[in-house]
């Protein structure tokens, strides 16, 4: 067999493409929970850490560094394999959401951190001055501009988040990549995988260009 045949075999593709499109939408499904999730833990994890009690920011970059440190495998077979001997059952689905949304937490939460601390004082001041409470001053003052600062980071994040899904057919998660590996092996050839780095390419290539549009626009909005 020459490479055609062997990689972009077209009647191979066309045979898994149900199944790699039924990978693709619980992937995107998957995706979608964990960066939703994490965002707005994140941000509640960011307010923890800047504005808590002194105990409750200690342990608010205590959990930031350590999901920041542990690999997410590690942590998806923890969650999946391990919390079963504790009582707690989870389906693969629910087991990799988990795993994603706490690594992502973390991240998010130091992208918002720095975004909130990037907003100049006097804002702050301003909002006081004003008699404006905690909750009027993060919702009116601060966090709509820390917001435009924080998106193409954000946005960065989000693309990584979709891409460790691929990392959640370890748990027998049928996401894209496991549907492609069973694929691979039902047809002896690997072109469903050449499929399903299409079908990536073809989702977080938006992505990667919206990013790059925010980073200009806000060069742009700082010169």
């Amino acid at each position: 067999m020459n490479l055609i045949e062997t990689f972009f075999n077209w009647s191979v593709f066309i045979n898994a493409l149900p199944l790699l499109l039924e990978g693709l939408w619980i992937t995107i499904a998957l995706g979608a929970v964990s960066i939703v999730a994490g965002l707005v833990t994140g941000l509640l994890l960011a307010l923890a850490r800047l504005y808590g009690a002194p105990v409750v920011q200690v342990a608010a970059r205590i959990y930031i560094d350590v999901f920041r440190s542990i690999p997410l495998l590690v942590l998806l077979v923890l969650v999946y394999y391990a919390l079963p001997f504790v009582g707690i059952r989870l389906t693969s689905f629910t087991s990799a959401a988990t795993a994603l949304t706490l690594v992502s937490c973390a991240y998010t939460s130091e992208i918002f951190r720095a975004g909130i601390q990037a907003i100049p004082k006097g804002q702050f001041e301003a909002a006081d001055a004003i008699g404006l409470s905690f909750f009027n001053r993060m919702r009116d003052v601060v966090l709509p501009q820390a917001f435009r600062i924080v998106v193409p980071p954000l946005t960065s994040n989000c693309i990584n988040v979709l891409k460790d899904t691929a990392l959640a057919s370890v748990v027998a998660m049928p996401d894209l990549l496991k549907q492609a590996t069973q694929a691979q092996a039902l047809a002896a050839n690997p072109t469903p995988l050449i499929g399903a780095a299409v079908l990536y390419l073809l989702l977080l290539l938006p992505l990667v260009r919206l990013v790059a549009f925010f980073e200009t626009r806000h060069y742009n909005n700082t010169r």
